[in-house]
């Protein structure tokens, strides 16, 4: 070892060098152990799924795996028998694939125009935008609630989706714009000079470049449209309610009926899973972007 490493070391301080030495094995079983903690609720509602209600009410989920026998499809079977349950998977995917894609497209184009189009009032108006981040979901229920009872889509679908589309927009026009803006201007002048006009340039250029905030942006709004319980209770229509509310609507009627709301929670919980693992590396790269010069 040369001078200057021993040098090196010495201005080391002892968190650096401790954390220098855990940086091997022993982080990897600390991240393994916390992973397998941060998943054990999942677990636990799935092996709860599938379990009978009386094994549920007797002992815990973790009594699967003295008692592996125990396990059946019965609650499955009686979930996709239940029509309500069954309606309200088919609304929330109504609900929210519209409302995802809507916030996309329209957050695109508005974020394309923030970036790189010059109108009057453009910086203003992007203020305004970042303003409307910090204003909380809440303070609009009440006026929103009378906007559309007089435009008569209150308790409709088609409100939930207006609500959604409306409050995803601000976060969707600043995170595309931020990221378009970062697009080398020769490209787009290059664009231009082949012919491309702002239409063809967006569609050919901006887009394809920005698939990884785009990624995140849709992977984020599925999220949160379809795990919402809120705006659901208050704007969509109780007769057909999205899945977050039928299974509330579930333990009002009927108590502590676990053998259907476990399933139905799971079955919930796994198309937003099954999204964001379809799009993770989109997601990561969206999340990077910028990050690295």
């Amino acid at each position: 070892m040369t001078t200057t490493d021993t040098a090196v070391r010495a201005k080391r301080s002892l968190p650096a060098r401790v954390a220098a030495r855990a940086g091997g094995g022993v982080l990897r079983v600390f991240l393994l152990v916390v992973g397998l903690f941060w998943l054990m609720p999942t677990v636990g509602l799935l092996l709860s799924s599938l379990r009978d209600e009386a094994d549920i009410e007797a002992s815990g989920w973790w009594q699967v795996f003295s008692h592996p026998g125990g396990l059946t499809t019965e609650n499955y079977s009686a979930l996709l028998g239940n029509d309500k349950v069954m309606e309200s998977l088919l609304t929330t995917a109504v609900i929210t694939v519209p409302a995802t894609v809507l916030v996309i497209l329209i957050g695109a184009l508005a974020g394309y125009a923030f970036a790189w189009l010059d109108f009057p009032g453009r910086d203003w108006w992007f203020m305004v935008v970042v303003g409307l981040l910090v204003v909380p979901v809440q303070v609009a229920l009440i006026p929103v609630a009378k906007l559309f009872n007089t435009l008569g889509v209150f308790e409709t679908t088609p409100g939930v989706i207006l609500f959604h589309t409306a409050f995803g927009l601000p976060f969707a026009v600043f995170l595309l714009r931020n990221f378009f803006a970062e697009i080398p201007r020769e490209l787009l002048e290059a664009a231009r000079l082949d012919g491309a006009g702002e239409l063809r340039l967006f569609t050919r250029v901006v887009l394809p470049l920005g698939g990884p905030a785009i990624a995140s942006l849709g992977i984020f709004q599925f999220l949160w449209v379809w795990n919402d319980m809120l705006i659901a209770l208050i704007f969509a229509d109780s007769g057909n309610p999205p899945i977050t509310v039928a299974l509330q609507q579930q333990v009002r009627q009927f108590g502590s009926n676990i053998d259907v709301l476990a399933p139905g929670a799971f079955l919930s919980m796994i198309v937003p899973l099954a999204v964001f693992f379809a799009f993770q590396r989109q997601f990561v790269n969206g999340i990077m972007a910028g990050g690295v010069k």
